[in-house]
């Protein structure tokens, strides 16, 4: 194989960070790594041409989807706001179900897996979608075992992430997949990203779930926590840092984030 062809599926209304959270960080690998089988990245859309993002920002198509023919490496269908309108409409739908039988792995971002569902190629897979659309999904395709807690979920030869900057992580378990960890660690490293998170960790974390907490103690040591995952969070360490004892550090907690006990500070679920 000369090179692995990741072509990306837009539309219009489509979200833009789903795309270039895919072309991005293809690109760097084959800046960096110079790997030997370089990624061959293409945006397609209906007819070719341009499409108004979601945001309002105008994308290219590099060719038109209708004309795309494999093998291709990887299909990775986009999300955002006009995935109903795109997974309702019967060409662009089957375009997709067409190319997925002509590529090594088919994946989605984000709402993306609506028209994944649409072209059934989810059938009897479990998968994921943003946490927002997570009800409309299940309740409109009872065939597919919607999992509205993981960023990320592979069952067989396909791939769905939970929404956005998920596509980083899906993006990045690709390269690694592909080339091996270090140069998915340099890629990570060059979009100063923590790496990839592991596609089972929850799509709403417990710092973005709830508001900030008013305590300023309180407030400072959850952003340590979520700055430096990588750290040292055990309740000593963060007793030694706020300079307080370990009873009043857990009842600071309960009061301002209503922890239950397993996960204050200590516990290993901190992130």
């Amino acid at each position: 194989m000369a090179e692995r062809l990741m072509v990306v599926v837009g539309y219009e209304a489509a979200e833009l960070l789903d795309i270039t959270c895919v072309t991005t960080p293809l690109a760097m690998a084959n800046g960096i790594g110079v790997p030997a089988v370089p990624y061959r990245v293409r945006v397609v859309g209906p007819g070719g041409g341009p499409f108004v993002c979601g945001t309002g920002l105008v994308l290219g198509s590099d060719q038109p989807l209708e004309r795309l023919v494999g093998p291709l490496d990887t299909l990775i269908v986009s999300g955002g706001v006009g995935f109903e309108r795109a997974a309702g409409d019967p060409r662009l739908v089957g375009h997709v179900r067409r190319l997925a039988r002509e590529s090594h792995r088919v994946a989605s971002v984000c709402t993306g897996a609506g028209v994944l569902t649409a072209a059934g190629l989810l059938d009897g897979r479990r998968a994921t979608t943003h946490w927002r659309y997570v009800r409309r999904l299940a309740d409109r395709h009872p065939e597919v075992t919607i999992d509205p807690a993981p960023i990320c979920i592979r069952d067989g030869n396909v791939y769905t992430a939970a929404g956005v900057t998920s596509a980083l992580d899906l993006t990045l378990a690709f390269i690694e997949e592909d080339h091996g960890p270090e140069l998915a660690r340099q890629v990570a490293r060059d979009l100063v990203v923590y790496l990839q998170r592991p596609g089972n960790q929850a799509q709403m974390s417990l710092f973005t779930a709830s508001s900030a907490p008013r305590d300023e103690l309180v407030r400072g040591l959850v952003e340590h926590i979520a700055a430096h995952p990588d750290a040292d969070l055990s309740t000593k360490a963060l007793v030694s840092r706020a300079g307080v004892t370990p009873r009043h550090l857990a009842r600071l907690f309960t009061d301002h984030l209503g922890l239950p006990r397993r996960a204050r500070p200590g516990y290993r679920r901190t992130r």
